[in-house]
């Protein structure tokens, strides 16, 4: 979590020491695990797992410091983004992928068939929120191969022996529910079915997958704005037939 802060409140820092302390809490808090607060800047009181709702408060002399530190180092800035917690979501299996892929090769003595089955989860966020920018990697490892199909149209590099699909968008609102397949067939060189690491990325604003929310406690500050942003980490699927 990342808590930004205009460029002039450095200049009201320090016309104004003495500042009432930045407190905020966190619902949902229980979904979340191995929360590491920033030890510089945020104090808490031991919990147990089962609070729901924790509140953390910041110190206040350390984050003056720090922005005006940060303030010396970028004077162009018109805000500053503060670290706060780094943390991971609990996962549950399948239900908590906000899209959910399964990957199978089919080899023969000349030919490999790709297939990736894909399909989007609004199980998975706290509310349903589109994933943009999808980029499906597949490296081919068996010799040299030759492509032969490509369902839909993707990019295929030869020297680097790597298949691109992208989706512009995908959502609940999408053709199928957000349910699909793509589909690729190699000839290769050495004939055998070599199953590789499967990459894909995307973004999505508007939604979290821990269902967490941010809230100030007591008076003296304002949240202008919340962005809610996830981005994919990697899927690994090996599975020949």
């Amino acid at each position: 979590m990342v808590l930004s802060f205009p460029a002039g409140i450095t200049r009201h820092f320090s016309s104004h020491p003495t500042q009432p302390v930045l407190t905020f809490s966190i619902s949902n808090y229980s979904r979340l695990e191995q929360v590491l607060p920033n030890p510089q800047l945020l104090c808490c009181e031991p919990t147990t797992d089962s609070v729901d709702t924790k509140e953390f408060w910041v110190n206040m002399p350390n984050l003056m410091s720090h922005l005006k530190k940060v303030a010396e180092q970028k004077p162009q800035a018109t805000y500053y983004n503060v670290d706060m917690i780094k943390y991971q979501v609990s996962a549950e299996g399948i239900q908590s992928t906000p899209l959910n892929l399964a990957v199978s090769w089919r080899g023969d003595a000349t030919n490999t068939d790709l297939r990736i089955d894909y399909k989007y989860n609004t199980e998975a966020m706290a509310a349903p929120a589109p994933l943009h920018d999808i980029l499906f990697l597949v490296p081919v490892d068996g010799g040299e191969a030759k492509l032969q199909a490509m369902i839909p149209p993707a990019i295929w590099n030869q020297e680097q022996q790597t298949i691109q699909w992208k989706i512009p968008s995908l959502s609940h609102r999408s053709e199928n529910g957000g349910v699909g397949a793509l589909l690729g067939r190699f000839q290769m060189t050495e004939g055998l079915c070599r199953p590789t690491q499967l990459t894909v990325q995307f973004t999505s604003e508007g939604s979290t997958l821990s269902g967490c929310d941010i809230q100030l406690v007591g008076t003296g500050y304002r949240l202008s704005l919340i962005k809610k942003r996830f981005a994919a980490g990697e899927f690994e699927d090996q599975k020949c037939v």
